[in-house]
């Protein structure tokens, strides 16, 4: 072996400098399987791994390369780490072979780095049956020089098993260096380096054994060699102990501890030397299950001293063949066990204990160690009992709490229970309110003489009763009552919470809690301020508390906020504490601004014919932030009471001075000030013929008297609130003012009034020639009809003359107390007193006269259209 080692690094440097044509032709001594590169690994029939991460590089003797030169030369597969991440594989995969007959398989590598670093792992693995790849076979690592090294796979794997060779190129995390392999021979006789390993059988145990795997090989100096046991999954077991059987064979054994059904799998032998490694063939490990049965044993009859079973053991779980079947029994309430073997489907069991319980399995046995399976379900039963002597003397109390009772007895033995197995029961009844009642029974240990009863209500009268039952019979102990104790009470309920809302208080009632627990000593009423509609009122502050007896379920809260989110927690409290709260909110009102003091102060700046100017102050805020400021205009009527400015009732609708002219309401809104237009106390002018916020501001009758108010309005959701007071009085102007018209408006009112004058003489000229063809028909009455109908339309032609003449007259005041602020007010023009026009025509005193009075109507304020009317007065 020593000669031979030395002679290689001859042999290969030969191989190397030898031309490659004479490696093409060794390929045919070579079996199925080798390669020499000279052609590519396609023509070996060698192919590139579809899932692995990168591929081998052909090198060609015959084509130009970017190898440094101090590679060898040739025909090879080579790996390049510097282009590729630590981590990635390459795999090349040999063709499936089937081999009848022992055959080695040898092959050339390198791992050469310029700097001598490592440039990655080159792993051999070795596929059985196109099954999962196992971890490596043989691999080496670092970094091995730049002269080929051999190394021999020693497969014994054989027909019908096929298995596939694969060579596998790992980076390392250096990134520097190749991995190269060359002259792969499949020869047919054994190899010299590596041993071959006989057949490996399989191996069958019982789960919960250990399983031994001997593996045999043939191969001088192996024994030393690296050895384990591989998994087909990948899990290496290590060798347990080896020995020489002689100078050309040795056995490794392999053991795997309380092996189950997860461990059942496929194993191979594999050794590794530097020089290379063999692998055998994979043997399966078998693990059998002990068998075990399905279903418990069958009671077919019972007695005081006997029970009569039937196996039941035909359906079972594990492996057979089952050589072995016994009946394991015992007392339920003992630790000893008897085990009776059964060659027959029933079985009877004698000299049983009366009034006992006993757990009756059965168990099975295959062949094997550790054939025997574990007991089959149990058949749990008793034997025949005797009716109870009597109940428990003493019923003791033994703690008494608000949702529990804890009692206690005198402890139970055979004498009086005439049986080993028997049921205590504890049974309680109460009633509440509410027409609530329960009644229960539970039941409770007997080997223990003490028990609670739970969930009970507080603050009840409870009666209680024990019952001793066995099979054969039942005794019932006298009741007893007893009346828990009270516990915290329940929360109020919430629906009955209801509060009602001042401006700056609230009243806050409620009930008592359904679950009172107890007697109700106190109520707890906590609150504080959540939010506010005024960003003014400081709601970050500590809760306050309030304490009411029990037998107040209401109060009111003084000295809030308007406009005020409080929220309250209200709990109750027996001796035994507070229950839990309820919570509520509840928002008071929003209270009216607050004016300014006006009484005693002249808020008059400055006054004219049409006009007055007011000083506006601000108004401050009371539970929400002002929304609007109104001016509103009363018009003053001598007939109707004059209102208290402090008692009034401010206006609450709004009405334009359009609609009020139209509908006849006292009253106008002249404006609507935002509150951000009155930051500050101003003046304001009432009458300045504007429009604010949708309100026109007409300018004011000289002849008529005027009530100002100011108004501040806060509003918020579906809640309004106004504070009013009355800043000004304008009286009615007892003179006419003089206004000095405008030339040019004069000069256009003059020729209106010739245009509408020719026009009247004209109607009055068509309507006399009427009257005087109505009169000549007319003639057959009487001159005394004429003298009363001429009287009576003298007086009342009187009248409608002295109304029209004041109606003219104020039309005429009108026309001349025109104002600049209010271009749109009403023209009046008297035909008669331009005229002169005299009320009866000359020499015919019986015949009507007509008189026209042209009205001229007041300017559209919307559309800008002049409408004139004609009132007609017969004389």
């Amino acid at each position: 072996m020593d000669t031979a080692a030395a002679a290689l690094p001859a042999f290969v440097a030969l191989l190397l400098l030898s031309p490659w044509p004479l490696l093409g032709s060794a390929q045919g001594q070579f079996s199925a399987g080798g390669c020499t590169f000279d052609d590519g690994p396609g023509a070996c029939d060698y192919h590139q791994d579809l899932y692995d991460d990168f591929e081998w590089v052909h090198v060609s003797a015959q084509e130009p390369h970017y190898l440094p030169p101090e590679m060898p030369q040739g025909s090879y597969m080579i790996v390049d780490s510097s282009d590729h991440d630590p981590g990635e594989k390459a795999r090349l995969q040999l063709p499936t072979m089937k081999e009848n007959d022992t055959h080695c398989i040898d092959f050339s590598y390198l791992l050469y780095s310029q700097k001598g670093l490592n440039p990655g792992t080159l792993n051999i693995l070795v596929r059985v049956n196109k099954g999962p790849l196992a971890n490596p076979i043989w691999n080496v690592t670092g970094f091995t020089g730049r002269d080929w090294l051999r190394a021999e796979l020693a497969v014994s794997t054989f027909w019908p098993n096929e298995y596939q060779v694969i060579f596998e190129a790992e980076v390392s995390g250096g990134r520097s260096g190749y991995i190269a392999i060359d002259d792969i021979q499949v020869l047919s006789y054994p190899c010299d380096k590596s041993p071959h390993f006989l057949r490996l059988g399989d191996v069958e145990v019982n789960a919960g054994q250990n399983a031994t795997f001997q593996c045999i090989a043939t191969g001088r100096d192996a024994v030393h060699n690296k050895l384990w046991l591989q998994r087909r999954n990948g899990e290496d077991i290590p060798v347990a102990q080896t020995k020489n059987i002689n100078h050309r064979r040795f056995a490794a054994s392999f053991r795997l501890q309380e092996v189950t059904k997860t461990d059942q799998d496929l194993y191979r032998c594999v050794t590794q030397s530097e020089r290379g490694s063999g692998v055998s063939n994979f043997a399966q490990l078998i693990v059998r299950e002990p068998p075990r049965p399905i279903a418990p044993p069958q009671l077919l009859g019972v007695g005081p001293t006997y029970l009569l079973i039937q196996l039941n053991a035909n359906s079972i779980i594990g492996d057979g063949p089952i050589i072995l079947k016994e009946v394991e029994y015992r007392m339920t309430s003992g630790s000893w066990t008897e085990t009776h073997a059964v060659n027959a489907p029933t079985y009877k069991l004698w000299h049983l204990d009366p009034d006992t319980e006993y757990e009756i399995r059965v168990l099975l046995t295959r062949p094997g160690e550790g054939g025997t399976g574990l007991p089959g379900p149990p058949l749990i039963t008793r034997t025949k009992c005797a009716e109870p002597m009597r109940t428990p003397k003493t019923l003791k109390i033994a703690e008494i709490q608000a949702r529990r009772i804890a009692v206690d007895w005198e402890s139970l033995g055979y004498n009086i229970t005439r049986c080993h197995t028997f049921n205590v029961t504890i049974c309680y009844h109460y009633f509440r309110g509410h027409n609530e009642s329960k009644a229960d029974c539970l039941d409770m240990d007997p080997k223990a003489p003490h028990h609670v009863v739970n969930h009970l209500p507080p603050y009840t009268n409870v009666s209680l009763k024990m019952i001793l039952t066995n099979p054969e019979g039942r005794k019932e102990s006298e009741e007893t009552i007893i009346q828990t104790d009270e516990d915290v009470p329940g929360p109020v309920p919430v629906n009955s919470l209801q509060g009602t809302s001042f401006e700056n208080k609230i009243f806050l009632n409620w009930k008592e809690p359904l679950d009172p627990n107890g007697v109700i000593t106190q109520y707890e009423v906590s609150y504080s301020s959540i939010r506010s509609f005024d960003p003014a009122v400081p709601v970050a502050g500590p809760p306050q508390t309030v304490s009411n007896l029990w037998n107040s379920t209401h109060h009111v809260f003084m000295h809030l906020h308007p406009g005020t989110t409080y929220q309250f927690f209200i709990r109750a409290s027996t001796v035994k504490g507070f229950g839990p709260a309820t919570a509520i909110n509840v928002t008071t009102n929003i209270s009216a601004p607050t004016l300014p003091d006006y009484e005693g102060v002249d808020a008059s700046l400055n006054e004219t014919a049409t006009t007055i100017t007011v000083l506006l102050r601000p108004a401050q805020a009371k539970g929400a932030p002002i929304s609007a400021y109104q001016i509103v205009v009363e018009e003053l009527h001598p007939h109707r009471t004059r209102r208290e400015a402090g008692a009034m009732e401010c206006y609450q609708i709004p009405v334009t001075y359009q609609n009020a002219m139209s509908g006849g309401a006292p009253y106008y809104f002249a404006a609507e000030l935002p509150p951000g237009n009155l930051p500050e106390p101003a003046p304001f002018t009432v009458g300045d013929n504007r429009t604010y916020q949708g309100f026109w501001n007409p300018p004011l009758a000289p002849r008529k008297g005027y009530n100002i108010y100011f108004q501040a309005m806060s509003s918020v959701e579906k809640e309004t609130k106004t504070q009013c007071v009355r800043i000004a009085t304008k009286a009615a102007a007892t003179e006419e003012p003089e206004v000095i018209p405008d030339p040019a408006k004069q000069t256009d009112r003059v020729v209106k009034i010739a245009g509408i004058s020719a026009g009247i003489l004209v109607f009055i000229l068509l309507l006399l020639v009427v009257i005087l063809i109505v009169k000549k028909r007319r003639s057959y009455y009487s001159y005394s009809y004429y003298l009363k109908l001429a009287k009576k339309r003298k007086d009342a032609m009187g009248n409608t003359r002295q109304e029209m003449t004041h109606m003219v007259n104020a039309m005429d005041r009108s026309y001349a107390d025109q104002s600049t602020m209010h271009a749109e007010d009403p023209l009046s023009i008297t035909f008669m007193d331009q005229h002169n026009f005299s009320p009866r025509l000359p020499n015919d005193p019986l015949v009507p006269t007509a008189v026209l009075v042209p009205i001229t109507g007041r300017k559209n304020v919307y559309h800008g259209d002049n409408n004139s009317f004609f009132a007609i007065s017969y004389l």
